[in-house]
């Protein structure tokens, strides 16, 4: 690539007019070179402008989950709980959720549907986003059903907490508090009772796999939010560098 700019490049690059170009050459943000009767600009020179941003107008970096966008990690989350077969849901660092359960087993969606039962699941929620700062990604549930959390890092910071789960271990079997928790989120026993048969059972083997799988993905998914992040900054100084003093 050659060590020059051309204007049009410059244009392209900071997403501004011609005009600009040459008001921001005129008073000194930009540099150049007249080669004829054309202006170029070294390319390592626009390469530290975006470096080296004045401090007071340098963007605040981007950590915030609102970079990704939700109709997407929605798509993404329900592919991987449909694979795992497992729920799965993400929230924010506190517990609250910030995309719908996908792949919910019915034993789980009974309890949801009662409102009692959802603010019993929304604790546990943020019981495994807060252990997920310390590394410590397991829980079992109020209604005793294993759950696993990741934390989804932008910029260093977590920033939401991928959570899969709704399965019990073989040592759990027929161990349900089934009457306890009808009783609890009036629901009805046998209905409930019903719908505890059918949540899937993982043997160690099969939950070391999802404890294995889960940092991948969240992996994956704060690497996008990573990209997302330093395109948002990096558009916040284009901005910045091309305000009109």
């Amino acid at each position: 690539m050659s060590e020059f700019l051309t204007t049009k490049q410059i244009q392209e690059l900071l997403q501004v007019d011609r005009t600009t170009v040459y008001r921001m050459l005129s008073d000194g943000r930009l540099s150049g070179v007249k080669i004829g009767n054309r202006w170029r600009f070294y390319k390592t020179k626009i390469d530290d402008l975006f470096a080296e941003t004045s401090p007071t107008l340098a963007p605040t970096p981007v950590n915030s989950f609102d970079v990704l966008p939700l109709t997407c990690l929605q798509g993404i989350q329900s592919l991987a709980a449909e694979a795992i077969g497992l729920g799965a849901i993400i929230t924010d660092t506190k517990g609250n959720p910030l995309t719908k359960m996908s792949h919910p087993c019915r034993f789980c969606q009974l309890i949801y549907e009662s409102e009692t039962g959802r603010l019993a699941c929304l604790a546990s929620y943020a019981q495994l986003a807060h252990r997920t700062r310390f590394g410590l990604p397991q829980i079992t549930c109020h209604a005793g059903l294993q759950c696993l959390g990741g934390a989804i890092r932008i910029n260093g910071v977590e920033t939401a907490v991928f959570i899969a789960g709704q399965y019990k271990s073989p040592s759990q079997l027929n161990q349900q508090p089934i009457q306890e928790l009808a009783d609890a989120y009036d629901l009805d026993a046998h209905d409930l009772a019903a719908a505890a048969a059918e949540v899937p059972t993982f043997d160690h083997a099969q939950e070391q796999k999802v404890m294995a799988w889960l940092p991948k993905l969240t992996a994956t998914l704060s690497e996008i939010g990573q990209e997302r992040a330093e395109l948002l900054d990096r558009l916040q100084r284009i901005a910045a560098m091309s305000a009109v003093c």
